[in-house]
Order: C-alpha cells, then structure tokens, then sequence
C-alpha cells in the first residue's frame, strides 16, 4: 500500500494534545492536497481525530481552523493552482476559504477509541507514560487491520520495547515531532531492529511530503533531543546546587539561566526552557531513561520538589507560559521560585543589577541569539564570542565555558554510546529542535 493510499483513512490518536493538534494540521492539509487531485475526486478521506475529552476536541476544532488560515494565506500562489479548475473562485480569500473547508472537512472527532478502525495510519501522541500507552496499543491491535502501520510520538521511550509489549510485530516506528509541529522542521525518526521495510520507507516518503528535516536516532532511551536536553539540564542544576549557598536558590537559578541564554546564545535560558517543557514532563523523562539505562544519575532532587510542590510549569490552552522555576509575567520572567521558603522571589532592577555585577559583563561586541538568526557573519561572531570569553576573567565567563565544555561531553558521548550515528545528527537535533545556533560538537571549546 502507497503513503498516498494510506493517506486516505489515518488517527491520531491524543489529538487535542500539544502535540497531537499539530500533527493533526500537518495531515489534514496532506490529505486535503491530495483529495484536490483530479484523479482523487472522488476518493472518501477520513482524518479520525480522537481525544478523552470533548471540551478539549472543541478546542481542537478552532485551533485547526487558525493554523489553516495562517498556512492557506502563505500559499495563496500554491492554492491557486490547486484550484485553477474551480470557475467560482476568483478572489484570493475565496480561494483560502476553500482550502480551509476542505481541509477542515477530512477531520472527524471523537472520544471514542473505536473510531480508529479501518484507518491505515495511526499516530499516537498521548501522554508520555509507557503504561498507558501500551494500555491503548493493545486496544489497538484488537480494532485495526493486521497491516495497519503505527508512528509514535514518543519522546523517550524505547520503540522495541513498546513494541514488543504492543506485540505489532514491528508495525511501529518512534516519529518525535518537535513542539510545535506545524513550526518546527525536526523530527528524530526512530527504528527498531524489527521494524518493517515498508514502516521506514512511509515514514520517509511522509517527512519529504510534511517537509519536514529527518534525523535518524539510534532506539535508545531518551534518543538524541532527550539524551542530550536532560544531561544538560542536570548540569545547570548541579552548578545551582554549588552556586546557592552564597547566591540562595534564587539568585543561582537566575545566574544559570542567564548564562545558558546570555553567555552561550541560546533562544532561553535552560529553567525557561524547562518550564516550557514542563517540570513534570522533565521529571516523567528523567524516569523513563533512568529506568531503560540503568543510570541512577538520571536523577535530579530540585525537580523532584518542584513537582511535590506542584510548580509544573508547561503552557495554558492559549500558548502562555505558566509559572515554575520562573514566574512569567506576560511570558517574560519577572520571579523566580525560592524552593526553600516556597515562594516566588520577584526580580526587581537593584537585585538584578547586583547580581549581574558578580557575573560580570558579556563580552564587548556581544549579540543576542535573535539578532544572530539571519547574520551571514554568524559563525565567524560566535567564534570572536567565545574566544573573547576565554580571555576575560569573570565568573560569567568561567561558567559559560564550563557549561559549553558540559554540553560538548554530553554530545560526544550520546555518539560513543551510539545513540546517534555521528556528530552532525546530534548538532542537527540541537539546531533544529533546539534552535540553537550552532551544535553542541564545535570547536569553540
């Protein structure tokens, strides 16, 4: 059976989820593409979106028809030709119109797990717990077809494993899309030794048409994005640990943060970028890896209180950022939790400026991580960065070159334990999914 064949009846399954709302605009476009074809037309096209929650499917339903919107006014000139046949549509908006409807108009909803019959497609994009999603695979396996081909969603957690426990017979390959889907380029595309020909070769064809970057990840826990996230996060709360007892928990977490984002060029800092995460999502990884490595390292005490404290992190419906090691007034950080007395400590320009001293300036011709996106000088300033940075003498400085000595070890050694195949995939996973400037594998340490 061809992807085109397979496009025609497809689930997701958590479809109102983060993830899975993003997954379902990518194939609902797809699908409406290829139902516009001449020689499809009269083709039946079935995108079976399936949740546990109404209220939340409802959601689904606007948010499907926004990111339309905004994909179908970027492609007027494509639609255009999409629609050249159609005598009745003239104006640009008219024509977008159209697009959105029969776009919209593959799409079935429902919370019944049933729905998924029939479908020759399934992703799975339900929450990152392996109990429960086996407990949904083996529901699966008894309603769909015996050549039904599966793609998880799942971030961490061996595909092997789940599917020998699924028992598809190698009908599943790990398909990480990165947060959010119809933004971001990457997807890590990870295979088990058994996981059939045909799987790969729809999971390739389907990236090449979602033009989206495939990276190849080797079927180990946590794969490149967690593997390399996760250790990096660690080492920022191991140097909080060092840091708080002459700056308190405040002041270390703000210091770290800072010179992830600052000192180092990232899009944010490594606490901002774990409250987007989630702390318990970060927490739930760190499990899953710790449990299939056998690595009690895996393991961080600061996240684990967090959680029992229920300062979680992650995003409101609306895309906002709730509050966790930050506190977000309209998305920008303007607190930062003191674990100690459980409380948010609010940032004000006197501390921030005290604190700052003790770090010490960037270096003099420093450019922010947004200014450098499009430079066509970039590489040639993050060298002059960071060299700069060896030669000043500042506390900033000294951490940031410790920490960008941190993440190299940890790239290198996710290639030595052949997670990734070579050094290029893993600075692939990190400019891509991480929008990081350069790669943790550099000559810039």
């Amino acid at each position: 059976m061809t992807l085109d064949d397979r496009l025609q009846n497809v689930a997701v399954i958590g479809a109102a989820g983060k993830m899975g709302s993003g997954i379902a605009v990518l194939l609902a476009q797809e699908m409406a593409k290829l139902k516009l074809q001449p020689a499809n037309k009269d083709k039946i096209y079935r995108l079976n979106l399936i949740d546990i929650s109404e209220e939340a499917l409802d959601g689904l339903r606007s948010y499907m028809r926004a990111q339309l919107l905004k994909v179908a006014e970027k492609s007027t000139v494509v639609l255009r030709n999409m629609y050249a046949e159609r005598e009745d549509l003239v104006e640009n908006a008219e024509i977008i119109n159209a697009f959105v409807g029969d776009s919209s108009a593959v799409a079935n909803f429902s919370t019944d797990l049933k729905m998924v019959r029939g479908a020759h497609l399934v992703f799975e994009a339900i929450v990152e717990n392996e109990k429960i999603k086996i407990k949904i695979y083996k529901q699966l396996k008894k309603l769909c077809s015996d050549d039904t081909l599966f793609l998880t969603n799942t971030s961490s957690i061996p595909i092997s494993y789940l599917d020998a426990k699924a028992g598809f017979g190698g009908r599943l390959i790990g398909y990480h899309f990165y947060n959010p889907p119809i933004v971001q380029r990457l997807v890590e595309v990870i295979t088990a030794k058994t996981t059939v020909d045909e799987l790969k070769n729809i999971a390739a064809e389907l990236g090449k048409r979602l033009r989206k970057k495939l990276v190849p990840a080797n079927d180990v826990s946590g794969f490149i994005g967690n593997g390399h996230f996760m250790r990096d996060g660690l080492y920022a709360m191991s140097e909080v640990e060092k840091l708080k007892g002459k700056y308190k928990y405040p002041g270390a977490i703000y210091i770290m943060n800072r010179i992830s984002q600052d000192f180092l060029i990232r899009p944010m800092g490594i606490f901002q970028l774990i409250d987007y995460v989630g702390i318990d999502v970060f927490q739930c990884i760190l499990k899953v890896m710790r449990t299939h490595r056998g690595d009690r390292g895996l393991k961080s005490k600061l996240i684990d209180k967090m959680v029992k404290e229920k300062i979680l992190g992650g995003q409101y419906p609306d895309g906002s950022q709730k509050n966790g090691f930050l506190k977000y007034e309209k998305n920008r950080p303007a607190g930062i939790y003191d674990i100690k007395r459980k409380e948010y400590f609010l940032i004000d320009d006197e501390w921030k400026k005290e604190i700052d001293k003790k770090v010490g300036p960037l270096p003099e011709k420093f450019i922010p991580w947004r200014a450098l996106l499009t430079s066509v000088k970039k590489e040639e300033i993050l060298t002059n960065h960071f060299n700069t940075l060896k030669s000043m003498n500042t506390m900033g400085a000294e951490l940031a070159l410790k920490y960008l000595k941190r993440t190299k070890e940890i790239a290198e050694k996710l290639v030595t334990d052949k997670v990734a195949n070579s050094a290029d995939d893993i600075n692939a996973v990190l400019t891509n999914g991480f929008y990081w400037l350069y790669g943790p594998i550099n000559d810039y340490i």
